[in-house]
């Protein structure tokens, strides 16, 4: 975060748009993916007629559906009105709110999650889940926040759920700056991530329109100290013109890093008897009794890693979280056969051939499309003899799009190789792919 505030002098918007740089910006084209759906995030009601109105304008033109998901109600824009409580500016800024996305022509749902104006960040996880259940799958599906490196903390906190949300649901995101522009220079900014949308003038209309319509901020609330006007002129200037920008970085989650730098252990597979249990019956469920490379997606710190050692004359395990390898390397490190390495699965995969694939307790820690992929990459790798295992809880897990059963649904539906055993009671279900011809003799 950066400080400053919104009455102190900026950078203009004039020097911004003679800057070199802008005149080169790469036209940026959010429906190359063509999108069904565009879901708006806003820190604050009045952010997303800011940054991204002509887009929603033009979204709603193309007959998309057009979601705004409003954190906070804004109540904490003028702390020092005289004339003005929090509860009546909240009242006002989501009548305004609503005004702005009519101007807009938002056709489809506004939702408010009445967070507490400058308070963003401490909700993390609650934000997370509530938009995640919006989305849920989301290949179709543009999502636009605001940028991770606005400067104001509401701002980037919802950027940051939005990036989170956006590797869960498989979303495309762009994130739009608001007082970046006022604080930080041309020579500063993330010129290489940056591009440019062009408005039409409907576009540009509707979006004057919808900011005109934030009232309380765009205008004094009273001639009294305290009630002066939040976005000025100034500040105004960088949203009047023919483009929006926007920036493309790649999205990001921590979560699952972050469980690990938390808790050596955060799952409990050294102690809780449902995941010695399941271990167990993973092993008790693979066919044959040694296998020669295999590959686990998911490993964690390792506890099943070395159980799968035993089984195989090679093990190459993966994790996305760096502290999740870091730990089952330490752990593992007598057991020269077994390799640990950090990896972002679908798109990080290993070379070779595998004859055992176990992805046990991630597939839901992938959105659905990353899911599908996963799938292919595993029929890319495995020998024609070769097994895939699937271990899963069968409860809701909260925060993701899908739960153990629905991912398994997912790779049964893909024909990955014919199901030949599997086991499910009330909190465990395992599932066995392979050919059964290539199975061991019984009578041996």
């Amino acid at each position: 975060m950066t400080d400053f505030t919104h009455d102190t002098p900026g950078t203009r918007a004039k020097e911004w748009q003679t800057h070199a740089r802008w005149s080169t910006l790469p036209t940026l084209d959010p429906w190359q993916t063509r999108p069904d759906r565009v879901v708006v995030l806003a820190a604050h009601p009045d952010d997303e007629s800011l940054g991204a109105g002509g887009l929603m304008a033009e979204a709603a033109r193309r007959g998309l559906q057009v979601d705004l998901l409003l954190l906070t109600d804004g109540e904490g824009s003028h702390p020092g009105s005289p004339t003005h409580t929090p509860e009546l500016l909240a009242r006002r800024r989501r009548t305004e709110g609503e005004a702005a996305a009519r101007a807009l022509g938002v056709t489809g749902d506004v939702v408010r999650l009445g967070l507490p104006d400058g308070d963003v960040a401490t909700h993390h996880a609650r934000v997370v889940r509530r938009v995640v259940d919006v989305l849920g799958d989301a290949r179709r599906t543009l999502l636009v926040a605001p940028w991770r490196g606005d400067g104001h903390p509401d701002h980037e906190a919802a950027g940051h759920v939005a990036a989170a949300v956006a590797v869960r649901t498989g979303a495309r995101l762009l994130e739009y700056p608001v007082w970046f522009w006022h604080w930080s220079t041309p020579d500063d900014a993330p010129w290489a991530l940056l591009g440019a949308v062009r408005l039409d003038e409907d576009a540009r209309s509707r979006k004057e329109l919808a900011i005109a319509a934030h009232v309380t901020q765009v205008q004094r609330l009273s001639e009294l100290p305290g009630d002066e006007v939040l976005l000025g002129e100034e500040l105004l200037e960088h949203f009047a013109g023919d483009v929006e920008v926007f920036v493309s970085q790649p999205a990001t989650d921590p979560a699952l890093d972050d469980l690990h730098r938390g808790d050596e252990d955060p799952w409990g597979t050294q102690v809780r008897w449902y995941e010695q249990r399941k271990r167990d019956l993973t092993l008790a469920a693979l066919p044959r009794p040694t296998y020669d490379r295999t590959l686990e997606v998911g490993c964690s710190r390792g506890t099943l890693t070395r159980a799968l050692a035993a089984r195989s004359e090679q093990v190459l395990a993966l994790d996305a979280s760096p502290r999740a390898v870091e730990l089952a390397r330490q752990g593992l490190a007598d057991l020269a056969t077994v390799e640990v390495r950090e990896a972002q699965v679908p798109d990080a995969w290993p070379e070779g051939e595998f004859d055992l694939v176990v992805v046990s307790e991630v597939a839901y820690f992938l959105s659905p499309v990353a899911l599908e992929s996963l799938v292919e990459r595993i029929r890319g790798c495995l020998t024609p003899d070769g097994t895939v295992v699937l271990a899963h809880w069968r409860h809701r897990v909260e925060g993701w799009p899908m739960d153990g059963p629905h991912a398994h649904d997912v790779v049964r539906a893909a024909g990955l190789r014919p199901e030949v055993g599997s086991w499910t009671d009330r909190d465990v279900e395992i599932v066995v792919l392979g050919a059964e011809a290539t199975w061991p003799d019984p009578t041996r």
